[in-house]
């Protein structure tokens, strides 16, 4: 695979912040249907957003749930792609002519 040559991109927590604005964790989570530590986990960026919460996600801020989950993957993928691993023996080649 060719190496990713992207920026990191930021945790979807920390952009769930700025939509939050000025709502507590407490009264966010209330109105999301979730406990206050789940909620909290995802601001921290120590929890990803899972397909359940992108839906809640997008139903609170009336967006799309591919939007928390794009967000979600492109940082999980930067994150995996900077990690030291084996190299990966391709199952066939494509000829160029």
């Amino acid at each position: 695979m060719a190496a990713i040559t992207m920026h990191k991109p930021a945790h979807p927590g920390i952009v769930l912040r700025e939509y939050l604005g000025d709502l507590t964790v407490t009264e966010s989570a209330l109105r999301l249907g979730v406990t206050r530590t789940a909620l909290s986990r995802i601001l921290n960026g120590s929890a990803g957003i899972s397909a359940d919460m992108s839906i809640r996600l997008s139903e609170a801020f009336k967006t799309s749930p591919l939007l928390w989950l794009n967000m979600q993957n492109q940082f999980d993928v930067w994150q995996v792609s900077q990690r030291k691993r084996k190299p990966i023996k391709q199952f066939f080649q494509i000829k160029t002519a």
